[in-house]
C-alpha cells in the first residue's frame, strides 16, 4: 500500500504522536520512513526601520540555534522509531515556511503517505484544522494522515 512514509514533526508533544503513528504504520507496512522537520527562515530586519543596524552574526546565530533545535527534534523523534523496533532516515528542512518545506521533503523521498499533527506550536490556529496542515492537505500530491 504503501512505500514510503514521511512523517513531519516540530517537536510538540501532538506531533510526538503523529511520529509515533507514523513509525507503527511504516513497521506494519514494511514501508521506508522519513521524519522531517522544518525550520522557519529568520526575520527580515531593515537597518532602516530600526534606526541602527543589525549585527552581521545574527543571521548566522539563528540559524546555527535552528540547526540545533532541529537536531534535537529530529534525535527524539528517530528515538521513538528505534524504541518501537523501526529505522528511520531524518530530514531538516532550513529556511521554509513549515508546509512548503514538508512538501518539498515529501517530493525529495518520493513519499507516498505524509502523517503530521493537525495543528503545532501556535496552537489551534483555526477551529479544525492548524493552517500548516491545511496547506499539506490541499497542496501534496499524495494521501496525507492527520493526527489529532
Amino acid at each position: 500500500m504503501y512505500k514510503s512514509i514521511l512523517a513531519a514533526t516540530d517537536g510538540t508533544e501532538l506531533s510526538g504522536l503523529a511520529v509515533e503513528h507514523a513509525v507503527k504504520l511504516a513497521k506494519v507496512l514494511g514501508a521506508g520512513l522519513t521524519i522531517v522537520t522544518v525550520t522557519k527562515p529568520p526575520p527580515t530586519i531593515s537597518s532602516a526601520e530600526l534606526g541602527w543596524s543589525v549585527p552581521v552574526d545574527l543571521y548566522e546565530q539563528c540559524r546555527k540555534t535552528d540547526a540545533n533545535r532541529a537536531r534535537k527534534i529530529l534525535a527524539d523523534a528517530s528515538s521513538v522509531a528505534a524504541r518501537l523496533g523501526w529505522a528511520a532516515a531524518s530530514r531538516h528542512v532550513a529556511e521554509q515556511l513549515p508546509y512548503a518545506g514538508i512538501l518539498a521533503a515529501a517530493r525529495d523521498t518520493i513519499a507516498d503517505l505524509i502523517v503530521m499533527a493537525s495543528h503545532g506550536h501556535r496552537g489551534l490556529d483555526q477551529l479544525i484544522l492548524g493552517s500548516q496542515a491545511a496547506k499539506v492537505v490541499a497542496l501534496a500530491k499524495c494521501p496525507v494522515l492527520v493526527v489529532k
